[in-house]
């Protein structure tokens, strides 16, 4: 599973070659473990570089979803630190079941990235919405007028974006009150009104205040 998930974690970087895989490894363990996924059908190689096939790609992404929601789940409502947090979900991430996972993406409000930006791979439950599971953190654009929301995390795709919004006191921590939807977005955060585009405020994740 290990192996699987740096594949695809090579994957996303857009390096899946051979070389890179086994660098910094124990590379006679690797290549013993790899050679295993090869036999099994779940890695193939091609030339210098490795393919998942669809059972495989199916596995890692199972691992890596489990790894990222745990590293939200730590981070967000235990406030463990980044750092401990990737060492934990490295063990977590092996037994936790899909069903459990679920249950935590929907306790999470199904959020799109993991605490270091990286993208956490849907389920059905994601677009499904049916678990059952009563989500601790949402949207900004979840909550109603006049309800308040500490901000957990948030996902903009542009640096100065983040940059501003912080420049304004909207950033993980601060709590803010939901003031309208329409016809724009308006929160009050420290006394002070703004005006958010809907596209910044769907960007923005909360945990409901009492």
């Amino acid at each position: 599973d290990e192996l699987l998930e740096e594949i695809w974690s090579r994957g996303e970087e857009g390096d899946r070659t051979v070389a890179a895989l086994l660098k910094g490894s124990a590379e006679a363990e690797a290549h013993a473990i790899l050679d295993r996924l090869v036999r099994e059908g779940l890695v193939r190689v091609e030339g210098d570089r490795l393919a998942l096939s669809p059972a495989g790609e199916a596995r890692a992404q199972a691992v890596v979803r489990s790894h990222r929601l745990t590293e939200r789940l730590l981070v967000d409502v235990l406030g463990v630190s980044r750092q401990e947090s990737d060492r934990t979900a490295c063990l977590m991430e092996h037994i936790l079941s899909p069903a459990v996972t679920d249950a935590v993406c929907a306790f999470l409000g199904h959020p799109p990235t993991c605490p270091h930006g990286k993208p956490i791979p849907p389920s059905a439950c994601c677009t499904q919405r049916k678990n059952g599971v009563k989500a601790v953190v949402v949207p900004l654009m979840d909550l109603e007028p006049g309800a308040s929301g500490r901000i957990v995390f948030m996902t903009p795709g542009v640096q100065k974006r983040l940059d501003r919004l912080a420049s304004f006191g909207v950033l993980p921590g601060t709590v803010l009150e939901l003031k309208q939807k329409r016809p724009s977005v308006v929160v009050v955060v420290g006394g002070t009104t703004l005006a958010l585009e809907g596209e910044v405020a769907g960007e923005i994740y909360v945990r409901r205040e009492d």
